[in-house]
């Protein structure tokens, strides 16, 4: 069974920086495309950033030149690198991966449980 923990959240002030984490285990072959997105109290869920298995990156525009996505293939460990973070930032994110989960290689939509972040002086 695949499962995605995230970790790294927390209260933070205006201006600072955190770094999550998303750790995949379990039945793995391989991980391919990897998102993080965040859910706003009171708002739909959004798409932050995403990474490919070749390590192409995309960012909303809220988060450019503020946030990398990164992952480590070795580890099965994606990042999110956060500075110059912002109140309209706090939201719990969430780690999305699209594996391909053994023996029998079934594509599996992987979520994580989420992680809060909190911005606030």
């Amino acid at each position: 069974q695949v499962q995605l923990v995230e970790s790294g959240g927390g209260l933070v002030q205006p201006g600072g920086s955190l770094r999550l984490s998303c750790a995949a285990s379990g039945s793995i072959f391989s991980i391919h495309a990897v998102r993080w997105y965040r859910q706003a109290p009171g708002k739909q869920r959004e798409l932050v950033a995403t990474i490919t298995l070749s390590g192409s990156t995309n960012y909303a525009d809220s988060v450019k030149g503020r946030f990398t996505i990164s992952r480590d293939n070795a580890k099965n460990t994606m990042y999110l690198q956060m500075n110059s973070l912002k109140p309209e930032d706090t939201a719990v994110y969430y780690c999305n991966a699209d594996i391909l989960e053994r023996p029998k290689l079934n594509r599996l939509d992987a979520w994580g449980q989420g992680t809060l972040v909190t911005v606030s002086s």
